[in-house]
């Protein structure tokens, strides 16, 4: 089959990667990419914001299958005009992606399906985010943006002021109650009726090490969770994933594509955080390292709605581990255009690279563009080793500024030992 990935990041790197290999997949294209994904698949240019230009490309290239990677088009409504021409889309529609899209109704869905989450407020005045914040107080306050915001719109401290002062900047926030506990994020593939999950990960959303700092879109990854309680997963599927999907369904807005659930497993029991309507970045790094079975047997039967009869996916055995290198000044405002050397070289000790804020200068270089310029994912026998197989990886490639956690997996891995 010929295959359209939207998106330019990392991942859509590792998508891109994957159906590389992939002996269903006869053409890969991508829209617009970037240049580590340029050396699996045909690049195209697209405004991946603009559904009628991706709709004309699909059908340009003869798509049989077009996988949109990040939030921002599904939000924008680009695998609606796609799907009206006929062609498979991996992707919610634009009324299903809402689910991302907006805090706010996100949490109305949970309501209606009786799915467990925190205790909420949707806030849009001074009065409003006061009264919230003082019924939560004694604890970290957890102020939201509505809308998108790259994983960054989330604010989380114990200072009354600065949780004030970033509603004041959102306007239309959810201010929630804390949730206690380690998070995990699950995977769950929907063709709207039937959920098949993926296997577990882990990620780390602040800048520094510890937990500290500001919130990123995700500084590290790792899976499996070795200290997770057994049949977490299918806890998680009977109590959020398919109790959501059947209440989309119910809506006449059937999800299809991928549930992205992240869970607190807190001291009351498991709890929503928040749900994405796509592939989680940097936990797709890690979770596809350690995918055996080809990709396309979970895309294409979800696009098409024969999930139910396909062929449960396959995992590798061991571990992996994705280590985040982002640019100076991130996740404020980044640097570009500081040349990156190194990526070869941390191939060739057997790690992955996968671009994610990258572009090449006017000499062919590949520079950073963007505030998470690179994902560094290794897979071995045990955490530990994969953990130490990503860092020696991190340690082949430098740029001006690059900035990095030490820790991931770090805690993790000792669980395993």
């Amino acid at each position: 089959m010929k295959v359209l990935v939207i998106g330019t990041g990392g991942r859509e790197h590792a998508l891109a990667r994957a159906l590389s290999t992939d002996p269903a997949v006869t053409a890969l294209y991508c829209a617009p990419g970037n240049p580590g994904i340029a050396e699996v698949a045909e690049l195209r240019a697209v405004d991946p914001l603009d559904p009628a230009a991706v709709r004309d490309l699909a059908v340009e290239l003869g798509a049989d299958l077009v996988v949109v990677g990040p939030e921002a088009p599904l939000v924008a409504g680009v695998a609606d005009p796609v799907r009206e021409a006929g062609i498979p889309v991996f992707g919610p529609s634009k009324a299903a992606a809402l689910l991302e899209g907006s805090k706010a109704f996100s949490k109305e869905v949970m309501a209606a399906a009786g799915i467990p989450t925190a205790k909420s407020y949707v806030c849009e005045t001074d009065a409003e985010y006061a009264k919230a914040l003082d019924e939560f107080a004694g604890f970290p306050y957890v102020v939201k943006d509505d809308a998108l915001a790259a994983g960054k719109g989330v604010v989380v401290t114990e200072d009354r002021a600065a949780a004030l002062e970033h509603a004041r900047a959102c306007g239309r926030v959810v201010i929630e109650e804390y949730l206690d506990g380690p998070e995990v994020s699950l995977f769950g593939i929907t063709d709207g009726t039937a959920v098949v999950p993926m296997m577990p990960s882990q990620d780390f959303k602040r800048i520094g090490d510890g937990d500290t700092g500001l919130n990123t879109g995700g500084m590290g990854s790792y899976c499996p969770l070795p200290w997770t309680p057994e049949g977490l997963t299918d806890e998680v599927v009977a109590t959020v994933i398919q109790p959501l999907v059947d209440e989309m369904r119910r809506r006449g807005t059937p999800f299809v594509g991928l549930v992205y659930a992240g869970l607190a497993l807190t001291a009351k029991g498991l709890r929503v955080v928040e749900f994405n309507a796509r592939f989680g970045d940097p936990e797709t790094q890690s979770v596809l390292a350690m995918l055996e079975s080809p990709l396309s047997e979970l895309l294409y039967p979800a696009a098409t709605g024969t999930l139910a009869d396909a062929p449960a996916p396959r995992w590798r055995d061991g571990a992996s581990v994705t280590v985040v290198l982002a640019a100076t000044g991130y996740p404020g405002t980044p640097r570009s255009d500081d040349v990156i050397t190194g990526i070869d070289a941390a191939e060739q000790l057997g790690t992955v690279v996968n671009q994610a804020g990258t572009k090449q200068n006017a000499e062919g270089a590949v520079v950073t563009s963007g505030g998470r310029v690179l994902a560094v994912t290794a897979v071995a026998d045990s955490l530990g080793a994969a953990r130490g197989k990503a860092y020696e990886g991190v340690a082949a490639i430098t740029f001006d500024g690059a900035q990095h956690r030490t820790d991931i997996a770090a805690e993790a891995a000792k669980t395993a030992a």
